[in-house]
């Protein structure tokens, strides 16, 4: 880790406690999300920091639901996002693809003991490779679209079209596996 990304995870280990302080959660999980998380990061990427956190029990208890989304204002090359716990475990049991690859970043700020572990073994449950598919080409056909006029596509905007592409067949023949390790048990 160079001197640049350790000043950064100091900067982001800062901002969650902020998080943490102002809002009175205790954050469960944040993860790096994007280039940076798909080995991808240019000098200008920013770190989207994506974070999982619950409120102490009495906001759970009220009658009108309160806001389940927390985006505090990052500094510089800082884009902070999080998520409640309920709201997540939500989007995870409609296949949101999103908080799949949080819940797969190899690039891990805090977490609670096991608490990944816990949510991962539950991807295969709720995973549609129909919806995978539909979501990442879109994803890649958005991504050819900002192409310069011209019809000149810069490197990183061609990766960013092309790397949604292979994730449908990464999931589709891991879930293969894991039913495969399943049946033969």
């Amino acid at each position: 880790m160079g001197v640049k990304d350790t000043c950064m995870k100091h900067q982001i280990l800062a901002a969650l406690a902020e998080v943490e302080q102002q809002h009175s959660v205790r954050v469960l999980l944040a993860v790096e999300s994007g280039s940076r998380a798909w080995g991808f990061a240019s000098q200008d990427s920013d770190y989207d920091v994506r974070f999982i956190y619950t409120h102490p029990r009495d906001w759970y208890i009220r009658v009108f639901e309160q806001r389940d989304v927390i985006e505090p204002q990052g500094e510089g090359l800082l884009d902070p996002s999080g998520w409640e716990l309920r709201k997540a475990l939500r989007l995870l049991s409609k296949c949101n693809l999103a908080l799949n690859e949080w819940l797969n970043s190899p690039i891990v700020y805090r977490e609670a003991e096991g608490f990944r572990c816990q949510l991962q073994v539950l991807i295969p449950a709720f995973f549609n490779p129909i919806a995978a598919v539909h979501h990442y080409l879109s994803m890649a056909r958005t991504a050819f679209d900002a192409r310069e006029s011209g019809g000149t596509i810069s490197a990183k905007k061609l990766f960013y079209a092309c790397a949604p592409l292979r994730v449908p067949l990464d999931r589709t023949h891991h879930q293969s596996a894991t039913h495969r390790i399943r049946t033969a048990r």
